[in-house]
C-alpha cells in the first residue's frame, strides 16, 4: 500500500524563549502557523524487511538519523505494529536549518500516514505523544494550523485561523540548528 502526505512548513508569528529547563529544554511560548510550503512525504509498505528512506536532497540523511525514519520506529514500537517493510521517499521544498520546522513536519507526516496505513482508529492525541519522543515541533506539525505552543512546545491550543494572507519567507546563505541557536541564546 501507498499513502502521500504533505508536510507543510511552519512559521513561527511570535517566540518568547525562557530559561532552560531541567531537561535541557527552553521553556517557550510562541504562536505558530501552518503555510502553503511544503515537502511531499510517500510511504510505500509491504516492501521487504526494516524500514528504508530516500531524499531528493544530498544534504538530508537518508538512514535511522533522519526524523521521518525515527517517527517510523517510534510509530511501529508504540503501537506494536509489525513492521512488514516500509519505504519512505522525502521530496523536499523546505530549506533545512531555516527554523521552518521541515525535518519535524516530515516526521509528523510519517506519523499521519503510518496511522492511515496500520491503525486508523490511532487517535490523533497519540500521534502528538509519539511526536514529542522526536522534537517538540513535531506535536504542532501533526496538528498544523494556528496555535499556541507552550512548554517546550507539546501544550497547544488550537486559535482561530489566520486571514488569508502572504508571507514572505527569506533564508540567507548560512544556516543555524535549532540547537545552535537554543545554544547561543544561553551563551548571551
Amino acid at each position: 500500500m501507498k499513502r502521500q502526505e504533505l508536510a507543510p512548513a511552519k512559521v513561527n508569528l511570535t517566540l518568547d524563549v525562557g530559561a532552560r529547563r531541567p531537561d535541557g529544554y527552553h521553556e517557550v511560548v510562541s504562536v505558530m502557523q501552518s503555510v502553503a510550503l511544503y515537502d511531499t512525504v510517500t510511504m510505500e509498505s509491504g516492501m521487504g524487511e526494516g524500514i528504508s528512506l530516500t531524499c531528493d536532497d544530498a544534504a538530508i540523511p537518508a538512514d535511522g538519523s533522519n526524523l521521518a525514519w525515527r517517527a517510523a520506529e517510534v510509530f511501529f514500537r508504540t503501537t506494536g505494529v509489525a513492521c512488514d517493510g516500509l519505504h519512505i521517499t522525502l521530496e523536499k521544498s523546505i530549506p533545512s536549518q531555516a527554523g521552518l520546522g521541515g525535518g519535524s513536519s516530515d516526521a509528523a507526516a510519517v506519523l499521519r500516514g503510518l496511522r492511515k496505513l496500520y491503525a486508523p482508529e490511532l487517535p490523533m492525541e497519540a500521534l502528538e505523544r509519539m511526536g514529542m519522543e522526536l522534537g517538540s515541533d513535531v506535536p504542532y506539525c501533526v496538528r498544523g494550523g494556528t496555535a499556541l505552543a507552550e512548554g517546550r512546545g507539546e501544550r497547544l491550543t488550537p486559535l482561530p485561523p489566520l486571514p488569508r494572507c502572504h508571507v514572505v519567507l527569506c533564508k540567507p546563505a548560512f544556516s543555524v540548528s535549532t540547537p545552535d541557536l537554543f545554544e547561543r541564546i544561553d551563551g548571551v
